[in-house]
């Protein structure tokens, strides 16, 4: 019988689930400061990108070639970091984070600077909304 897929309790703990896309979980980190995402694939035990079958690391770029192209978009983001650190966090995931010359943490990581804010129900709703809309039928609902 093969280990079922458990988002980590910490990412569950930061995050607020947006949907299901073909391989990962859609996660909104909850830090109102910057649009954030996080990309989770749905293959348990899996802490690499190197780990996953060929098909399916084409389809986690192409996952986040997707986020990355809708929060540049949407967002108007200076810049895109995107990364893959799992440091605190051994299960696989890629976090996306758009950022701008006027954010708190700028030129340097967000990791660390300064205290979360979370987001207030309204802002988040909107944020949910919008990018369910933009992602429309191929993101499926989260557990």
């Amino acid at each position: 019988m093969s280990e079922a897929f458990e988002l980590h309790p910490r990412l569950a703990a930061d995050c607020v689930p947006v949907g299901r896309l073909s391989l990962s979980e859609l996660l909104l980190f909850d830090d109102a400061r910057y649009p954030w995402f996080v990309l989770v694939p749905r293959r348990p035990g899996v802490s690499e990108i190197f780990e996953l079958p060929t098909a399916q690391q084409a389809q986690l770029w192409q996952e986040s070639a997707q986020l990355a192209s809708f929060m540049k978009q949407t967002f108007a983001a200076d810049k895109l970091n995107i990364g893959v650190l799992g440091n605190l966090v051994p299960q696989l995931h890629m976090h996306h984070i758009a950022r701008y010359r006027t954010d708190p943490a700028w030129p340097g990581p967000v990791w660390g600077h300064s205290r979360t804010q979370r987001y207030g129900r309204e802002l988040l709703e909107e944020r949910l909304a919008l990018t369910r809309a933009a992602f429309g039928a191929q993101l499926r609902p989260a557990d």
